[in-house]
């Protein structure tokens, strides 16, 4: 491990916590409020595994993105870059590439993202109070697309005190960053309103020689506008009415490098001739309805709606070479409605609710993409006809005319999902110290899939005279190889499913003394199924519902008066009907979602936070996962290029590990507060090498280890502040992802860690 010196010397102020014992916006007494799972609790009266960076800590080390948190979070690891995250080796989009629901969501305010904004979309921290990261799944409480977890981003409410904050940053990259939030009351007592704002631009730090750019640069602005009414006529009730606009020109979601140059850490370089760039933006509107019935009861109401289109383009060849190339354009339109009633007594405590989704999802596509030429399959089809070694020397010299052929592609595939469901999650104590967990919800969702795609040769074949008496075989060949793109082209009318879940949760819980407790707990995860489109069959296939059973021991306890608190979990999650996207031989296209596997996780979480004095403080966390596919296979059509006739197995996934499924991942950090307004912060995280994806051999998309580590020191007036920070302090080179797409006919392609930052920051407040 690099920089072993460094756990060694200070494993003491490494990691990060949620249990760090500051102050946020919301606290009872000195300890961190959890808000996530639609109650108030206290972390240390939270069972599940849920790491909480609050306002003050994001402060403290200089957090800026959603991927800062992922970084510095036990069993949470970014994907693809920035693109997404796994929770506890779960890829939110799929282990697999499978189906059509996220297996994690984030959500701002309650309101849920749609995953592709999640790359640079609204998930900066600007004005956020609590950042809450549930590990394990979330189906009775959030329902849909929480199998694997969920995150909730709880940005500042109104105040009746004026407030006035601003900061500029100035770092690396030419990047600089200028926010602003402030409010106050409207009418003193009733209605107070704030505001925040947010520009940040950067040169990023890969640059395209061929189009003389820089390839993923940053021009964004986010604006947030909220409101508050207590009204005095109705002194129990409040509203909280909340809107977010986001406008974010940048790179393509992925942004590659070439791999063949050398010291590609040091000359990040990127020579496509098409833009690779991304225009995203969102709106999004919450109203959040609270009201105090009495004797325990509380009534909430909580509207969302979301508005999100992209326009992305993409460079498919990597080169200088006008070869292939996408324009995607998309968007999602989605509403929720909650109503829940929450009771709060001596012995009993929970919630029921009602809940409603409708998501309408929009992708339409124009690409020229390169399809690699079957050699392997053109040899064994010619096999029988020309013998073995012609053949081989046929297929040879074919690909080596024409490594691969340009399709051109248009597809439009819209979704549609609309869910309903009963949900209740209670505590009921039988002693001053044992209580029963318990719960429930119950689903059911209708989503309709369909699809139309229209695929064209946009290249020329060889010319089969050129093969003197072979040309009838190339002849075969060519009509093949157009069978293939004429394939592609089709459509399917609309399919409508509807599933019913009903997903289960219960547990016990002993408080063994008031600072430690002990519960376990056994909950069933979901994530749904639908209609998957192939285009070689212009068809809509089913696919099931999956299905998680999930295992979890947690331990919460608080030693030293209250100072120190050392908290874990331990899991064991078995998993069945997992969703695979696969191929079934009559070429790329020839893909959809099935059923086919069966695999199991298991690990823990540990997380420390130790208060030493009112100058300094420490935390620390270590996540551990193992993630296995037991059985993952596919039967398919092997006969390509001919009818088909004979049948094998080419999706094999068994006894390989979940994608972006690190062992290991350690984290912590230290505060320093010295006299006179000085103050420091280091923290450092670490993760254990990750497989980029479950194609084999696996081995090939293996990204190695890497450890970051991250210092800022600043001066504190008062009533403004300065600091300097360092991110990646010891330059550290790391690739985040190797893409298995490219050939020896392409230049390998990989995405690299960012390198070590350092900027300014300016503070001033009212």
């Amino acid at each position: 491990m690099r920089y072993a010196w460094l756990w060694v010397s200070a494993a003491w102020v490494c990691g990060v916590s949620p249990a760090l014992a500051q102050q946020p916006a919301e606290t009872k007494g000195d300890e961190i409020i959890v808000t996530g799972e639609k109650t108030a609790r206290t972390l240390q009266e939270t069972n599940t595994s849920v790491s909480v960076t609050t306002g003050v800590r994001i402060e403290q080390e200089n957090i800026q993105t959603l991927e800062d948190v992922f970084q510095r979070t036990a069993n949470v690891s970014a994907t693809y870059g920035a693109s997404g995250f796994s929770i506890r080796g779960i890829d939110q989009r799929g282990v697999s590439g499978g189906g059509n629901g996220a297996t994690a969501t984030v959500f701002v305010d309650g309101a849920p993202v749609p995953q592709e904004l999640l790359s640079n979309g609204p998930t900066d921290v600007w004005d956020v109070t609590q950042v809450e990261v549930f590990r394990g799944p979330q189906s009775t409480i959030q329902g849909l697309n929480a199998l694997a977890g969920a995150i909730h981003i709880r940005t500042q409410d109104p105040t009746f005190d004026w407030q006035l904050k601003g900061r500029a940053i100035l770092s690396s990259f030419d990047t600089r960053q200028f926010a602003v939030a402030g409010g106050g009351p409207i009418v003193p007592g009733e209605l107070a309103f704030r505001v925040s704002a947010e520009k940040r631009d950067s040169d990023g730090y890969v640059y395209n020689p061929t189009r003389q750019k820089h390839a993923n640069p940053l021009d964004s602005i986010s604006a947030r506008a909220k409101l508050l009414w207590t009204p005095s006529f109705l002194p129990d009730f409040e509203a909280r009415l909340n809107y977010h606009h986001f406008e974010g020109k940048t790179g393509y979601i992925y942004p590659y490098i070439d791999l063949s140059v050398d010291d590609y850490y040091d000359h990040r370089l990127n020579f496509s001739n098409y833009p690779s760039d991304t225009d995203n933006d969102a709106d999004q509107a919450t109203l959040d309805l609270r009201y105090q019935l009495g004797g325990g009861f509380s009534l909430n109401a909580l509207s969302t709606y979301t508005n999100t289109s992209y326009i992305r383009h993409y460079d498919g060849d990597f080169t200088a070479e006008n070869r292939a190339f996408s324009d995607i354009k998309g968007g999602d339109e989605t509403y929720t409605q909650e109503l829940r009633l929450n009771y709060e007594g001596d012995r009993l405590s929970g919630l029921v609710g009602l809940f409603y989704y409708h998501r309408d999802t929009e992708r339409k596509s124009h690409q020229v993409t390169l399809i690699e030429t079957p050699g392997a399959t053109i040899e064994r089809l010619l096999a029988d006809s020309l013998g073995q070694d012609l053949a081989a020397q046929l297929a040879a010299a074919y690909t080596a005319e024409l490594p691969s052929f340009p399709v051109d592609y248009t597809a439009d595939f819209p979704t549609r999902t609309q869910t309903m469901a009963i949900f209740a999650d209670g505590r009921y104590r039988l002693t001053d110290r044992f209580s029963l967990i318990g719960g429930f919800r119950y689903d059911r969702e209708r989503n309709t899939n369909g699809g139309f795609a229209l695929a064209t040769l946009a290249g020329t074949l060889p010319d089969p005279a050129s093969y003197g008496q072979l040309a009838p075989a190339v002849t075969g060949i060519n009509a093949a190889i157009l069978g293939l793109v004429d394939d592609a082209s089709g459509g399917a009318a609309p399919g409508t499913r509807t599933f019913n879940a009903f997903l289960p949760k219960a547990g016990v819980e002993m408080a063994w003394t008031p600072d430690l407790s002990t519960a376990f707990v056994v909950q069933r995860g979901y994530r749904s199924g639908g209609s998957s489109f192939n285009t070689a069959r212009s068809l809509l296939f089913a696919y099931d519902p999956e299905y998680t059973w999930n295992y979890e021991f947690s331990v919460r306890s608080a030693w030293l008066d209250g100072t120190l608190t050392a908290n874990a979990n331990v899991f064991y999650i078995d998993w069945s009907d997992q969703q695979v996207n696969a191929n079934f031989g009559n070429g790329t296209y020839d893909s959809h979602t099935v059923n086919a596997g069966k695999s199991h996780l298991y690990g823990f979480e540990l997380e420390l936070a130790h208060k030493l004095s009112r100058t300094f403080d420490w935390y620390a966390s270590a996540g551990y996962t193992r993630t296995k596919f037991d059985t993952f296979n596919t039967d398919i059509a092997l006969g390509g290029l001919a009818d088909g006739s004979d049948t094998g197995t080419i999706t094999d996934l068994s006894g390989l590990q979940f994608p972006y499924a690190p062992r290991w991942s350690l984290s912590g950090g230290a505060n320093l507060r010295l006299g006179h307004g000085f103050n420091a912060n280091v923290n450092a995280n670490y993760r254990s090498a990750v497989f980029g994806s479950v194609l084999k051999p696996q081995e090939d998309s293996r990204v190695k280890a890497r450890t970051l580590v991250n210092a800022r020191i600043g001066y504190d007036a008062g009533p403004w502040s300065v600091s300097v920070f360092a991110n990646n302090l010891f330059k550290e080179k790391y690739l985040q992802y190797i893409s298995p797409y490219t050939t020896n006919r392409l230049p390998p392609q990989g995405i690299v860690g960012a390198p070590r930052r350092i900027g300014v920051v300016l503070e001033a407040h009212l």
